[in-house]
């Protein structure tokens, strides 16, 4: 499933290729791929029709781009010998919608020559574009194992009255976003920020082990399984040390780590195993080669020469180095 990096290249690629792009046409090649969009796939194009890709922002693994209104279909017709009205500035308004994208484990978001006619054989939507600033004639939605799904949905004002996370103007989330923590690469976490402090402050409440805590989504969002694996050993803590007996300059300490990886990654394009995750040229990430511990049981620990060992983790794994990560003592595991 493609991580915080990941999406953060999709974001930036779409900030770049399509913002400013005005929806021409759109085409529901499967309907389940829309299937949380209310009215499914004919409200789906009809809300999209005529709107401009104002900005594209992410928080967490969600991607989204805020809509400005449609023009009218049909001019509204003067009075008879009206008199022409006073000329009036317009005034824009701040987004009330967005296109929400969640890539799932292989959704793909492809910037395209829309008169080409060789089409993606898991092609699942496509937007018809104008005016797009790199030219670009379509924005497809490529999905392999269909998790991923596209909708139009409302924004909301975010509590704190930041922006909504990286890459937004507004200090507004999607809906179905609302829920979802922000993450260590939003402006609002920035180390020494009133956020970053409420983060470490929830880490330490908790009750759970380290890497529970880190992947839960409400404490801070983004960091998957390679990522927090990465980032316990960077800080040199055990998956399971208790998050109620960490000082907070560990838990400072290893959110420093998760977030340096992270920009690492984001540096190298992300991580890929295989070709499911491209950005939106259809590139691969190359940061697979520099992970330290992840996937990488039985070989030396690039720090100090122990063997990495993999471990079952919540129906998964977790890498570790066994002398820098050593076993919590007894009463700080959980």
């Amino acid at each position: 499933m493609p991580e915080l990096p990941e999406v953060e290249t999709v974001r930036d690629g779409l900030a770049r290729h399509v913002v400013g792009a005005r929806v021409r046409s759109v085409e529901v090649l499967r309907d389940y791929s829309v299937r949380r969009n209310d009215g499914g796939a004919a409200a789906f194009a009809d809300q999209l029709w005529g709107r401009t890709l104002v900005a594209a922002a992410r928080r967490g693994k969600y991607l989204w781009l805020p809509l400005a209104e449609p023009p009218l279909v049909e001019p509204p017709l003067a009075e008879p010998l009206q008199v022409e009205p006073p000329l009036v500035e317009p005034v824009e308004t701040t987004p009330a919608a967005a296109l929400l994208a969640h890539l799932g484990m292989s959704g793909q978001l492809l910037v395209r020559d829309g008169d080409d006619p060789w089409r993606h054989p898991h092609l699942r939507v496509r937007l018809h574009l104008d005016g797009a600033p790199s030219g670009a004639t379509a924005l497809d939605f490529v999905d392999q194992r269909t998790f991923g799904h596209l909708a139009v949905v409302d924004l909301a004002p975010t509590p704190d009255g930041a922006p909504g996370g990286l890459g937004a103007a507004d200090a507004a989330v999607p809906e179905p976003v609302a829920h979802i923590a922000r993450d260590l690469l939003d402006p609002a976490l920035a180390p020494g920020t009133p956020g970053r402090d409420a983060v470490v402050a929830a880490v330490r409440r908790r009750r759970t082990g380290v890497k529970r805590a880190l992947l839960d989504q409400t404490v801070v969002s983004g960091v998957g399984n390679i990522y927090a694996d990465e980032a316990l050993w960077r800080a040199r803590l055990h998956y399971a040390r208790a998050t109620d007996t960490l000082r907070a300059s560990d838990v400072r300490r290893l959110l420093d780590a998760a977030e340096s990886v992270m920009r690492e990654a984001l540096a190298a394009g992300g991580t890929s195993f295989d070709a499911l995750y491209v950005n939106v040229n259809g590139e691969s990430g190359y940061f697979a080669r520099g992970l330290a511990v992840y996937g990488r049981e039985g070989e030396p620990c690039p720090r100090c020469g122990a063997t990495v060992v993999r471990e079952p983790f919540m129906n998964r794994s977790a890498y570790r180095c066994p002398r820098c990560q050593p076993r919590p003592r007894a009463g700080h595991a959980r």
